[in-house]
């Protein structure tokens, strides 16, 4: 087998490795994706983004979307802005449909090089989460040291949101992995601890299901948009400042969510075989 092509890409320190399967050639599981996601022996990536031929007439490209531990994600808003410039380089053009397994994603680049993503409606019925049992996704019935009374928000994948009075003080590290897997969310969820700055800005922090602590996540601060906003401590509009910089969210009264933020490609390289066959 021959090395295969990757790009190493980023939205605001979230990273990626960005592989082209549309013809079809390669095949990669749960095994490939572990070995090219450990960052000692592979390139490390908080999601690994595989493009595929479109299912959808509408759409321009399919995002498979992988975590580090092999398990496939339906969302990543960050990762969507990185594929879309991908694609608009290769098409010539500034609009784009990108297809995931959560649904089509319209996506703009603005004339300052920022890419908007149209990241659809927030879900916000418990049994879309999805939750195990009935409960007010507005105040959750958690609690875990400092974290109390999180609200619950779908935005392509399940969300976790508490706000608290300083972000910077929360030991993310110890209370993420357990509230990632709490029992209320039987497919786990990402878990966001957010500050508010004043009525249009925000300081987020974020574990990532599957990936730990990243420096973002668009879907979380798109789903802490829309908790901010139901809690009334935000308007619908508002600057989530995470820890690799700002993304602004907007919730329309039509209840979608667009996320607008930069894309920046690190590197580019050649995958060696052996990562493709599972090796670490």
């Amino acid at each position: 087998m021959d090395r295969v092509a990757f790009t190493k890409m980023h939205g605001l320190g979230n990273d990626f490795v960005v592989l082209d399967n549309r013809d079809g050639t390669l095949a990669f599981g749960e095994v490939e994706a572990r070995a090219i996601g450990n960052r000692r022996t592979g390139v490390g990536f908080d999601q690994l983004l595989i493009l595929e031929p479109p299912q959808h007439p509408d759409a321009h490209v399919f995002m498979r979307i992988r975590n580090p531990d092999g398990s496939e994600a339906e969302a990543c808003g960050n990762g969507t802005r990185c594929v879309a410039v991908r694609a608009m380089d290769e098409l010539g053009t500034n609009r784009l449909n990108v297809e995931t397994v959560a649904g089509i994603l319209e996506t703009t680049r603005c004339a300052d090089g920022m890419v908007t993503v149209d990241m659809g409606p927030a879900n916000l019925n418990w049994r879309d989460i999805p939750l195990a049992e009935a409960h007010d996704t507005l105040h959750l019935d958690i609690a875990n040291g400092p974290l109390v009374d999180p609200v619950a928000v779908n935005m392509g994948n399940p969300h976790m949101v508490f706000f608290v009075d300083d972000a910077e003080t929360i030991d993310l590290s110890a209370l993420g992995r357990e509230l990632e897997h709490h029992p209320l969310y039987p497919e786990r969820t990402n878990v966001e601890v957010v500050s508010v700055l004043g009525p249009d800005k925000v300081r987020m922090r974020v574990w990532e299901r599957s990936a730990g602590i990243t420096q973002a996540c668009g879907s979380g601060a798109c789903a802490v948009g829309v908790a901010a906003s139901r809690r009334g401590l935000t308007g619908r509009k508002v600057e989530v400042i995470l820890d690799g910089g700002p993304l602004v969210i907007e919730w329309r009264d039509d209840g979608r969510v667009l996320m607008t933020g930069p894309t920046a490609i690190s590197f580019e390289g050649r995958l060696d075989p052996s990562l493709l066959k599972g090796d670490s």
